[in-house]
């Protein structure tokens, strides 16, 4: 699926040469005024916003402002459009959480090269997360707010995690919120579903203990919430590309040549 972006321009014109542009790599939504874009974001899933500034209702750096003070929106990166090209314009925009501030005219070249990067970045974040096994959940994280909740639900999720039932409606009670919220959150920035990450988190904890050389895999599987060594091995197959047995001992073989290089 296409990454889907709102765009937020006043000038009718302006707004669907814009659109125009993007729609080739992206499914754009449109709409001509910060409010409107508040209740689109309400409803739609947006991984990117692109607003002009000076717009009637609602400008742009209120806009801003909004989506980075709410919870359910913050990581979404914000690139704000003006022809007010002041330094001090500039300094508001960017204090306000924007994610890149681009002067009136511009080429869409230049527009369509900072929507790809922001976009690569975010999904380098995931991409790194998901992959690699001690990675840490926060490592999504986009500001301070998104960082505390992260922290907060990987606790939640490891001191639950030998519950072979945890799911997206007791993580949603644990973490005092709304499953459809909750469900919201997790997936924009993670683009993983609640459950996903709850397994994903639990190969992530059986990959750490593994390597400790300490448990049998079936005791493993148990300690993660599995409940069949079996599903255990082939979902860790899957996630990482081997084996939880090759796993530990790939782990064991690497100790031993640490150790016989520190002699």
């Amino acid at each position: 699926m296409k990454p889907r972006i709102l765009l937020v321009e006043d000038n009718k014109e302006l707004l669907e040469v814009i659109a125009e542009e993007l729609h080739e790599h992206y499914e754009v939504l449109k709409t001509t005024d910060g409010l409107q874009a508040l209740k689109l974001l309400s409803t739609e899933a947006v991984q990117l916003v692109i607003s002009d500034v000076m717009m009637p209702v609602m400008d742009g750096f209120e806009l801003c402002r909004e989506i980075k003070s709410n919870f359910e929106y913050s990581h979404i990166p914000v690139i704000l459009l003006t022809a007010k090209n002041t330094l001090q314009a500039k300094i508001e925009g960017l204090s306000l959480g924007a994610d890149a501030y681009i002067e009136k005219p511009f080429e869409t070249e230049y527009l369509q090269a900072h929507v790809a990067s922001l976009l690569n970045n975010r999904k380098k974040l995931k991409d790194y997360f998901v992959n690699t096994p001690f990675a840490h959940l926060k490592s999504v994280a986009h500001n301070k707010s998104d960082e505390l909740f992260f922290e907060k639900l990987n606790h939640l999720i490891q001191a639950n995690i030998e519950d072979h039932a945890l799911d997206v409606d007791k993580l949603a009670k644990l973490m005092n919120m709304g499953r459809t919220s909750l469900f919201r959150k997790i997936k924009s920035v993670t683009d993983l579903t609640p459950n996903e990450l709850i397994n994903i988190t639990r190969l992530k904890k059986a990959a750490e203990l593994l390597s400790s050389g300490e448990y049998k895999i079936y005791e493993v599987s148990d300690m993660v919430g599995f409940g069949s060594q079996t599903n255990f091995g082939r979902i860790f197959l899957k996630q990482f590309g081997m084996t939880p047995t090759e796993y530990q001992k790939n782990k064991q073989t690497n100790r031993s040549e640490d150790d016989d290089k520190s002699k």
